[in-house]
């Protein structure tokens, strides 16, 4: 088995400097994003995912989307969901479900999704087994039609919270594993080491939503192929450059240990309105179990968990 490396954190100039591998490269990643907030993992540790490949199914859907063909996006210049089926006026900045069943190329993305070797990575995050994984969220992240950046924030920590609040929030265990796989090379997340296990300091709190230069803060740059896990709750944004192409894979699995709270972050993106379509019938024996498994937890979190709204983050 191919091995990993962790990511030093402490230069932005060289975000992706390595350190001795570890004996035990899951244990290494997970001791890596506990510590840094994130942890980017070389395109070498997972050979079965086919760039080429996913890199047109990408282009294709994301021409239907900027076409207002497909109507599950994220439009300009809204940051968080609800997001309106057309382009509008700005535009797009990205691709929701990229498994859905009507998407001609579903299967594509699916592939790398439930790739085994990368929900090795995920399970070891979580700290949870592989049994116990949940399917969650599978979008794109793309080239935004004119500049756009997201402002400073935690995914799931409103910034109206009090230091007290953040302490008590970022303590709960998170009951998932988010990633970005960059299909072309990727410098639009920028985050701050070590904010995931602290409340906000008083020059955080009193930045401006789109602040360039927080300190401490480091662009997390990814080549091709290469996979970024982070803390959802690690402060960060995103700076989205018009004129260079984007399209990076941004997913999210999680567990059945999950808390009510992940549910709605989860659900309100409304990918329980189509789960329950997809047989999976094509995939290999192996991946086909594992993701009719997943499947069927990510229906039992949305059965047991009713009307669950959307997330206020402030917006």
């Amino acid at each position: 088995m191919a091995t990993t490396t962790e990511t030093a954190t402490a230069r932005e100039s060289n975000a992706n400097e390595t350190i001795p591998t570890a004996s035990n490269p899951y244990a290494a990643a997970k001791a890596a994003l506990d510590r840094d907030g994130f942890v980017v993992l070389p395109a070498s540790l997972f050979p079965t995912f086919d760039l080429p490949t996913l890199r047109a199914a990408a282009k294709t859907l994301t021409a239907s989307a900027r076409a207002g063909e497909w109507p599950h996006i994220r439009t300009l210049p809204k940051q968080f969901p609800p997001w309106p089926p057309t382009p509008g006026e700005h535009g797009i900045w990205g691709v929701q479900h990229l498994m859905h069943p009507s998407n001609p190329s579903h299967a594509v993305f699916a592939r790398s999704y439930f790739d085994g070797e990368l929900l090795r990575y995920v399970a070891a995050l979580i700290g949870c087994g592989e049994a116990d994984l949940t399917m969650e969220l599978y979008n794109m992240l793309v080239r935004p039609d004119e500049a756009f950046e997201l402002r400073w924030h935690r995914d799931d920590i409103p910034a109206s919270a009090t230091d007290e609040e953040e302490v008590e929030r970022l303590a709960k265990p998170g009951f998932h594993a988010q990633w970005n796989l960059a299909l072309f090379d990727d410098a639009s997340l920028v985050v701050v080491p070590g904010s995931h296990r602290r409340a906000r300091t008083a020059a955080e709190r009193g930045a401006p939503p789109y602040e360039p230069n927080m300190p401490g803060q480091v662009v997390v740059r990814l080549q091709a192929g290469e996979v970024a896990f982070y803390n959802n709750n690690i402060l960060h944004r995103g700076v989205y450059d018009p004129s260079k192409e984007r399209m990076t894979l941004h997913g999210s699995i999680g567990t059945t240990l999950g808390s009510a709270e992940r549910a709605r972050n989860v659900l309100q993106h409304g990918v329980g309105e189509w789960a329950r379509e997809y047989d999976f019938e094509d995939f290999e024996p192996d991946m086909r179990e594992r993701a009719k498994r997943m499947r069927a937890a990510l229906v039992e979190m949305g059965t047991s968990s009713g009307e669950v709204g959307f997330y206020s983050k402030d917006e």
